[in-house]
């Protein structure tokens, strides 16, 4: 509920970053980069041995499955927080992204977490026709107790 909020706050700091010689760039909130830092070292541990183009099999409610799921948390409170930034503020924040590799590497990751055949559970997977659910066509819901 407080990403939407902190963009407020680097605002007022906005008219600063013009004066500097090289590209500008802004850190989104340093507590979120720290952790996505650390993840990010961890899901390149846990991934090291599969190239891109293959696919992960992360076991549920292992510890590789805690890890996977924070990291892709993680990565959506930053996004939320990108979402209610203005349009300047947004241009700072994905400079400091770029600048660090951290949408490269989310994205080298997510390719590498993607199933070849994303069929939801409790389906036959041999059984492919137009009417197949995937996690693409249907809505999740999660009850977390």
């Amino acid at each position: 509920r407080l990403m939407p909020d902190l963009p407020k706050f680097d605002d007022d700091d906005l008219k600063s970053y013009g004066d500097e010689e090289e590209e500008p760039a802004l850190s989104p909130p340093a507590a979120l980069m720290s952790v996505l830092a650390t993840q990010e070292l961890l899901l390149e541990n846990i991934l090291e041995c599969i190239p891109v183009g293959e696919f992960a099999v992360i076991q549920p409610l292992s510890d590789e499955f805690c890890l996977v799921l924070g990291y892709l948390l993680t990565w959506k409170l930053t996004l939320a927080f990108f979402k209610a930034a203005s349009s300047q503020l947004r241009v700072l924040y994905s400079q400091y992204l770029r600048r660090t590799k951290s949408l490269n590497k989310l994205l080298y990751h997510l390719f590498r977490l993607m199933p070849e055949n994303p069929v939801l559970s409790g389906q036959n997977s041999e059984v492919l026709n137009k009417d197949t659910k995937t996690f693409f066509t249907e809505d999740l819901h999660l009850n977390v107790k």
